[in-house]
């Protein structure tokens, strides 16, 4: 795909001081940068973090006073930062993954709409999430954010528009300063470790009132839209449904979200993680996506006819889910940990299969009315970083309605009673994005073999560790 042009910032109008004051009120995010120096200025910002996603999902960006925000500085970064592993490791060039000769700079471009205050840190501070470019304000194309807006551009070149809703689940851990020591359950108010078996419980939320407190405190000083939160099956496992809206603006608030609930956690002495599996006989933790398509001019749900039937785009897209998400789930579930969740459990799928109101398949299409129909992707673990998880899941569903790709059957039975049917580990899920072409042609070679080549480094990493498994059973019997 060719890349894209980005508006780099404006210069300033020499009169700027001249002009009325605007609105600055807004919770979050700024039309203008004139609008947002005014903002910066009515809330006292001192410092103001400049931030992006990695390959990872993880921030990465600068600091800087706010006096130099505002002024012309050129934000940048080395291109290298979407060559590294999560252990911060470089692995070796291939024919296909390969470094920047000269390791040059990429552009950082503040997404205005993103500008919020950090709620947690004690000098007044603000943050803005931010675009990628290249020297000549192209939009870098194997970046995250740029990644999906691609996806986005091909839904809107038929003049639609995806809708989504992510959930995301996570557990409360006690503090652990050994990773060869297992984690295990915090305390909560009782003094005690909550248990497994608490679903839905109250109780089971109630014993983290106070930092559940705090999570919905930041997240309302950064303009984040919480819609439900939950106790999971897990002892102190979490989830939070976010509302439904354009899949860049949740992805931001998944990005954000994580930072956000670890902060939380932190500021109580407990860590919470994003970790797919963290416990070992304990439920994974996922980030389902809900799914829908819109028409941009009548709004109208391009799942539906005008009945309110079920329209043919709407199983096509089911059939795209199936027939390209197996080899897309390196997106969905990238490290070796990802794998320890898709196991046979009534929770996880590890199937291929759709149905209505079903939670043992990997699409379930949740009861609703025609305006409203969707499809809920639920293999995505919530490691997964967001915008690459939305991106891949949207794409496959677009291929679907593009090459007319006809479903199975609706599943009406328990679907994880079979043999699995994804991908069972990190290097099989490597090699079938690496094998499909039509996904090549929607995210483009570079990215593949950009985020391919990462994957493989991070497995090799993990091969050099001895698991306690080795030791146990290897070390006195073989």
């Amino acid at each position: 795909m060719s890349p894209k042009k980005t508006m780099l910032r404006p210069k300033k109008p020499a009169n700027m001081a001249k002009k009325i004051p605007v609105d600055v009120s807004s919770t979050r995010g700024c039309s203008s940068w004139r609008e947002a120096a005014q903002w910066l200025k009515a809330r006292g910002i001192e410092d103001i973090e400049c931030i992006t996603p990695d390959l990872a999902g993880v921030p990465r960006g600068k600091m800087m006073p706010t006096s130099k925000f505002t002024g012309d500085t050129s934000l940048a970064l080395p291109s290298a930062l979407y060559r590294h592993t999560i252990s911060g490791e470089y692995p070796d060039e291939t024919a296909n993954f390969r470094y920047e000769p000269r390791d040059s700079d990429l552009k950082l471009v503040p997404d205005l709409s993103t500008l919020c205050v950090v709620p947690w840190e004690s000098d007044p501070t603000a943050q803005v999430i931010c675009d990628v470019v290249d020297q000549e304000g192209a939009f870098v194309p194997y970046t995250p954010r740029n990644v999906l807006r691609n996806v986005l551009d091909l839904y809107k070149e038929k003049g639609w528009k995806p809708v989504v809703a992510p959930e995301i689940e996570f557990y409360l851990v006690a503090m652990n300063d050994d990773p060869d020591y297992p984690l295990h359950p915090p305390k909560g108010r009782s003094g005690r470790s909550i248990v497994g078996g608490q679903s839905y419980s109250i109780a089971g939320i109630n014993e983290f009132d106070e930092l559940i407190d705090d999570i919905y405190h930041f997240s309302e000083k950064q303009g984040l839209e919480i819609d439900t939160l939950i106790h999971e099956e897990g002892p102190a496992q979490l989830e939070i449904n976010l509302r439904h809206g354009d899949p860049i603006e949740l992805a931001d608030q998944v990005f954000l979200f994580k930072r956000t609930i670890r902060e939380a956690a932190l500021k109580h002495g407990i860590y919470a993680t994003f970790m797919a599996k963290p416990m070992q006989g304990m439920p994974g933790s996922a980030m389902h996506i809900h799914q829908s398509v819109v028409d941009i001019e009548t709004g109208a749900n391009v799942f539906s006819n005008k009945d309110g039937s079920p329209s043919k785009e709407f199983f096509s897209f089911v059939g795209g889910m199936q027939r390209y998400v197996p080899n897309a789930l390196v997106m969905l579930a990238p490290y070796v940990n990802s794998y320890r969740r898709l196991t046979p459990d009534m929770a996880c799928p590890v199937n291929n299969a759709w149905g209505y109101d079903n939670r043992t398949t990997a699409f379930r299409v949740p009861i609703s009315g025609p305006s409203a129909r969707r499809v809920e992707n639920r293999l995505p673990s919530s490691d997964a970083n967001p915008y690459l998880a939305i991106a891949a899941s949207l794409a496959c569903g677009w291929l679907g309605i593009m090459n007319n790709i006809e479903p199975t059957e609706p599943t009406y039975e328990t679907a994880n009673e079979g043999s699995i049917e994804l991908p069972r580990g990190l290097l099989e899920a490597v090699a079938l994005l690496e094998g499909e072409p039509e996904l090549a042609r929607v995210f483009g070679t570079e990215f593949v073999g950009l985020y391919s080549g990462l994957k493989r480094g991070e497995f090799e990493t993990f091969m050099q560790v001895i698991s306690p498994w080795e030791r146990e059973f290897l070390l006195l019997n073989v």
